[in-house]
Formats: structure tokens, sequence, C-alpha cells
């Protein structure tokens, strides 16, 4: 059974990226997709590592962090880069804390001013 591929066009439909992004990613070497003439592909291996990065684009790391991330994950990463990776999601999980206390109260100095706003209205 052939490996299932996405081409470029592809690529950026499934994971809802620009071009642009997409070839970023490459340029970096967080991807690495079979080359054919000019034709990119992605396969099985390329489509793990997306969706790793986009989810850690959504934890709100930087792209350095994901690179360590995702020698983990393919089991490259030494144990030092384990514990190092350990200590940056332990940071991240603070600062996402954070604003969600900042956002927290946030809204509810808008919901108060609202509900002001609104009781003199009548």
């Amino acid at each position: 059974m052939p490996e299932k591929r996405l081409s470029f066009k592809e690529m950026c439909a499934a994971y809802d990226v620009t071009p642009r992004t997409l070839r970023y990613y490459e340029y970096i070497e967080l991807l690495t997709p079979e080359k054919e003439g000019r034709s990119r592909f992605y396969g099985p291996k390329e489509l793990a590592r997306m969706t790793l990065i986009l989810r850690g684009r959504r934890f709100g790391f930087a792209l350095e962090d994901i690179r360590q991330w995702l020698l983990i994950y393919e089991k490259e990463g030494t144990e030092a880069q384990m514990r190092e990776w350990v200590t940056l999601a332990d940071k991240q999980m603070a600062e996402l804390a954070e604003q969600k206390v900042q956002l927290e109260n946030t809204m509810e100095e808008l919901q108060r001013l609202r509900d002001e706003t609104a009781a003199t209205l009548g």
C-alpha cells in the first residue's frame, strides 16, 4: 500500500497555512519534503512533523523550541534536550496561566463596565 503524500498545495490546504509559511518551515529545516523536479511532496513523516509544529505554535512556543521538540519526537534528542524541553514546557505553562489570569480580569472589568452602562439605559 503506497504511503500517503500531499503536494505543496494540498499541504497548505490540509493544515490551513499559507504557502509563505510552508516555504519558511522548509527554509529553516523544520520540514524536508521529497522533491521530484520542481514539485514537493510531503509523506507521513512530514505530516506528523507539521502536526507537531502547529501544536507547538498553538502552545505559544518559539520555532527554535519546536525544533528541539521535533528532535525529541524523532528520538534523536538526548536526555539533556528532554530535560530542557520539560523546563521550557513548565515556563510556557506558567506564562499561559498568567495570560489566562490577565484575560479573566479584563473580561470581568469589561462585563462590569457593560453592566453599569446598561443599567443607566434603564
